[in-house]
């Protein structure tokens, strides 16, 4: 094989293996804003469980108090109850103490439900708290691994620098020139296989005669339609079936 084409093909896996870890590393933040999203989504669930917990509580105690207000004057009711001098002013207080009687009724029915629901607010508030635990593990280990990607990925970056440097030395100038230009304007794909006739990565089928020049892998071609470099793998023919006697 032409020395500066086998080099092309070890800068294009170099070239191909750098991409991929920017690419990589480019996708971090997501990655890592995708973890904070999850984190801040149970601690919202737990805040928002919590304040239908506390409004309950809230709403409770109000209630009782209300009760506590109407008692009292439940009691002065009874007490006037005895003082009256008309049957007509009899059964007004009678119609009053009825209104705070059925008013208390009502009120401690609505106590009772909302001591139930806060029952059930605080078993959920113990299993979104749990669940807030088991995210946070999750995410601490997340971040811990996105860090450790991003660290190999850099020292991939920084060892794959090295060695193209170290290559590109090697290479013809005026090769490098070429390779640099089809892979700036072929998304960093400047190396093609050539295989049955095509170049593998346009899919276009080469003259028979470029492809036969190919094959040989003793100079530098580019496919007539993309003008990616071309090179030639020799298939290794499969082992032949031994018969069984």
């Amino acid at each position: 094989m032409h020395p500066d084409l086998d080099r092309l093909i070890r800068l294009q896996q170099l070239e191909t293996t750098a991409d991929e870890a920017r690419r990589k590393i480019a996708d971090h933040p997501q990655r890592a804003q995708a973890l904070e999203e999850r984190l801040a989504a149970a601690r919202d669930a737990v805040a928002g469980v919590k304040t239908r917990l506390t409004d309950a509580q809230n709403k409770r105690r109000a209630e009782e108090k209300d009760v506590s207000t109407i008692q009292t004057r439940l009691a002065k009711y009874k007490d006037q109850l005895l003082e009256v001098k008309t049957n007509r002013e009899y059964q007004a207080m009678l119609h009053e103490i009825e209104t705070a009687q059925n008013d208390i009724k009502t009120r401690e029915d609505s106590i009772l439900v909302t001591m139930m629901e806060s029952d059930d607010l605080a078993a959920e508030v113990k299993k979104t708290e749990a669940e807030l635990k088991a995210v946070e593990k999750e995410v601490g280990a997340g971040r811990q691994v996105l860090e450790q990607e991003v660290s190999a990925l850099e020292a991939e970056l920084e060892k794959t620098a090295r060695a193209r440097a170290a290559l590109t030395s090697e290479i013809d100038r005026g090769v490098l020139a070429i390779f640099e230009q089809v892979a700036k304007g072929r998304k960093g794909i400047a190396v093609s296989e050539a295989k049955d006739g095509m170049c593998t990565i346009c899919h276009v089928r080469l003259r028979p005669q470029v492809f036969n020049e190919v094959r040989r892998n003793a100079s530098i071609i580019q496919c007539d339609s993309c003008r990616r470099i071309l090179y030639f793998v020799e298939q290794t023919p499969a082992p032949t079936a031994v018969p069984q006697p």
